[in-house]
């Protein structure tokens, strides 16, 4: 499997000549949707959700779809009406060849005064973790934690402690935009000695191979 980093929480998965996206946000690329199979989405925040980079996947390839929590598929299903899944946690499903488990079902906290919304996350192939915006622990083993690594809701100790509980083999930074590169050294030292993994960066456009 073919690991492709876009801007901030999107990623390309590809295998067999098939791809995968999640979370094609508005910090992301204009085009880091287009050509997709599957599009996954975690939550509807927009820097994870934003509907003109689905609309550019979906209308790129019609054979495209789209697996979601209820709160994005409400937004976007109208327009594409039979290319709209709706998932929850627990729930398994195939995307363009891709074996995903849903884990997780809300946000994390913010601040006590902001309600949480829901938020999933994906397991693929039983392969790649992307936890949305949580520090969801999915219960199976994984090799590749996708990595929510700066965030107005988190912190660097909540990070390290979320990598050793998830135990990965490696754990690749994603939720980064906000992330400055004067910071980044401080995060890849700590991370890396503390997590108990393999702690990894790519730049956007980078790929790796799993």
């Amino acid at each position: 499997m073919k690991l492709t980093k876009k801007s901030h929480a999107c990623i390309r998965l590809e295998k067999d000549g098939r791809t995968l996206v999640i979370d094609p946000g508005a910090f992301s690329e204009e085009d880091a949707a287009v050509g997709a199979d599957a599009i996954l989405v975690t939550h509807e925040h927009a820097d994870h959700f934003n509907e003109q980079r689905l609309r550019a996947g979906l209308e790129s390839n019609p054979a495209a779809e789209i697996w979601t929590l209820k709160s994005v598929a409400d937004k976007i299903a109208p327009a594409f009406p039979g290319r709209v899944h709706t998932v929850g946690h627990g729930d398994t499903f195939t995307a363009a060849g891709f074996d995903v488990q849903v884990h997780g079902e809300l946000h994390a906290v913010i601040h006590p005064d902001i309600p949480r919304i829901t938020n999933v996350g994906y397991l693929v192939d039983g392969l790649v973790f992307h936890p949305g915006d949580a520090l969801t622990v999915p219960g199976h083993a994984v090799e590749t934690l996708m990595l929510p690594v700066m965030a107005p809701w988190n912190k660097i100790s909540e990070v390290i402690d979320y990598v050793r509980e998830v135990k990965p083999q490696r754990a690749y930074d994603i939720h980064d935009a906000l992330l400055t590169d004067l910071a980044r050294p401080i995060y890849d030292n700590q991370i890396g000695a503390l997590g108990g993994a393999e702690h990894l960066r790519l730049a956007p456009g980078a790929s790796a191979e799993l």
